[in-house]
């Protein structure tokens, strides 16, 4: 993409979801996401009551009498976008690809960590870590990450959503609210126990972005259809109301495996198609978030 045509489309994205973030965001956002991190400020003598598990053991054993760890809500967030590039987000059927939306979100999410001074950093994954953007402040450090968004070519079409998590968990020593926002393609093993670990170790949102013609096949006879991230392709009789009754079925109870699964391991969740609105959806989820606090 030429850096004209690339600027014009960073400048598209910033003025619409700048002003989303602006007008529409700003409230929610901070209501859900402020102070639900607790950051060191200092030490003290222990005083009847104190909780032993904030005991700090080594200023204790320096001065022989117990001595408690005092933390403070952090005023400040550290937002992380773990951003799904695998090959299925290529797919959209209805003005606007799923990698599009993402996008647009990804910049929404952005804008609205700025506003309220938290840093923003990015994780773009397939099956490998493509690449990591670290968490900073300012609108020339978002606009680079809309840029990336918008230009990033991907080494693998395919997807390790456990490889993500697992990176997260690892790189980012402190309390992060972090967004996965994936089609959710790959629900392989061990998902469960990754999210759980990350989302105990952080505040993880999962954010599931799918495309209205991937919960049903039209009929329409024979079609040839490709795996957007093993390349292979296989010819569908969609004419067949089997076929049909066998794709919804597959549909339906994937995505009642990842909810179910999500559920249980305390992670919020909301599910954005590419057809519908989804500054209604970030909303709800925003607000049923501060209802949760």
């Amino acid at each position: 993409m030429e850096a004209t045509e690339l600027l014009k489309r960073v400048r598209k994205i910033e003025i619409k979801t700048r002003g989303l973030s602006r007008n529409i965001f700003a409230g929610e956002y901070h209501s859900a996401f402020k102070g639900r991190g607790m950051a060191f400020s200092e030490v003290r003598e222990y005083q009847f009551g104190d909780d032993i598990r904030n005991i700090d053991w080594n200023v204790t054993a320096r001065y022989s009498h117990p001595f408690v760890k005092i933390f403070e809500e952090e005023r400040e967030l550290t937002v992380m976008l773990l951003i799904d590039v695998s090959g299925s987000n290529d797919f959209g059927t209805v003005g606007r690809l799923k990698r599009q939306l993402i996008t647009e979100i990804a910049a929404i999410l952005s804008f609205s960590a700025i506003s309220n001074n938290d840093k923003i950093g990015v994780i773009f994954f397939s099956d490998r870590i493509e690449k990591f953007i670290p968490p900073k402040k300012g609108r020339t450090h978002t606009l680079r990450i809309i840029r990336e968004l918008i230009e990033f070519k991907e080494e693998s079409k395919k997807t390790d959503l456990p490889l993500a998590l697992q990176y997260l968990t690892n790189a980012m020593k402190r309390h992060v609210t972090a967004f996965l926002i994936s089609d959710f393609m790959d629900q392989s093993a061990g998902l469960e126990k990754v999210i759980s670990i990350a989302n105990n170790k952080h505040d993880l949102v999962a954010l599931h972005i799918f495309d209205e013609r991937e919960t049903e096949l039209p009929s329409i006879g024979m079609i040839k259809l490709k795996d957007a991230e093993t390349g292979e392709y296989i010819w569908v009789d969609t004419s067949s109301s089997s076929v049909r009754k066998a794709y919804m079925y597959h549909w339906m109870n994937s995505r009642k495996e990842m909810e179910t699964l999500l559920k249980k391991t305390g992670t919020d969740f909301v599910s954005i198609s590419t057809r519908e609105d989804y500054v209604k959806s970030l909303v709800a989820l925003f607000k049923k978030r501060e209802h949760k606090l």
